[in-house]
């Protein structure tokens, strides 16, 4: 179910993206302008296409249909995001524990206004700390959690 991402997963990929940042994000921000114009399928899956980096860090939760996926660097999980339709089957519980368990990923940052996601980390041995990181050019903020 847990597989490692290819090139030709970029458009699945940057739908998954941009969908979760849309949900989660474009409430606390307003910017319509990018959530609704910049931030869109074609321009995230071409990032995905063009900086290999980026897929060859990511692993899907695919079984049949991608439904998911995480992004790990070193031991930091960089994004991880769950189709909003099938949120809360596991996927993501399957995609962090893979993340932790066998990539070693010990620390992320979390939107300080997304409880759900704090809670969903904390479940899974992730704690607050008290360092924050300004998200740029607003005054929110992104925690640093750590196992």
């Amino acid at each position: 179910m847990i597989r490692a991402a290819g090139k030709d997963d970029a458009a699945r990929l940057a739908e998954i993206e941009i969908f979760n940042y849309r949900l989660n994000f474009y409430p606390i921000f307003r910017n319509d302008a990018y959530f609704f114009s910049e931030l869109n399928v074609p321009v995230v899956a071409e990032e995905y296409r063009t900086e290999p980096e980026r897929v060859a860090r990511t692993i899907i939760y695919d079984d049949g249909v991608i439904k998911g996926f995480a992004r790990v660097n070193g031991d930091e999980i960089e994004k991880l995001f769950v189709e909003p339709a099938f949120q809360n089957r596991g996927i993501g519980d399957a995609l962090i524990r893979y993340a932790t368990e066998r990539l070693g990923a010990k620390r992320l940052l979390v939107l300080e206004k997304n409880p759900r996601a704090i809670r969903f980390y904390e479940k899974h041995g992730f704690h607050l700390t008290d360092r924050k990181q300004r998200v740029d050019d607003t005054n929110e903020f992104f925690i640093w959690m750590e196992r």
